[in-house]
């Protein structure tokens, strides 16, 4: 299982994270992305089985991406433990 981190450190809002996300995974993603597109593409497209893990969430942060955090906490029931999501 591949495992990619996110490093919240140097992500200050969606787009940064949709650019980031892109170039892990080698997938074109856009500031135009939105969280649909984010959904389609992580059930979709993800080379699976994977882990992924979101680095320096304090509290702030996390209200702040808590959309962001839902969405790969419901991939990871749907898409029944090929993809691990974790908060650090």
């Amino acid at each position: 299982m591949g495992k990619v981190s996110f490093d919240f450190n140097q992500i200050p809002n969606l787009g940064a994270f949709y650019r980031d996300f892109g170039r892990q995974f080698s997938l074109e993603l856009t500031e135009e992305t939105n969280l649909d597109d984010l959904w389609l593409t992580v059930t979709q497209q993800l080379p699976l089985p994977v882990e992924i893990e979101f680095l320096h969430l304090n509290a702030s942060k996390k209200r702040r991406f808590g959309a962001l955090i839902l969405l790969f906490e419901e991939a990871e029931e749907e898409l029944d433990g090929k993809l691990r999501f974790n908060l650090h």
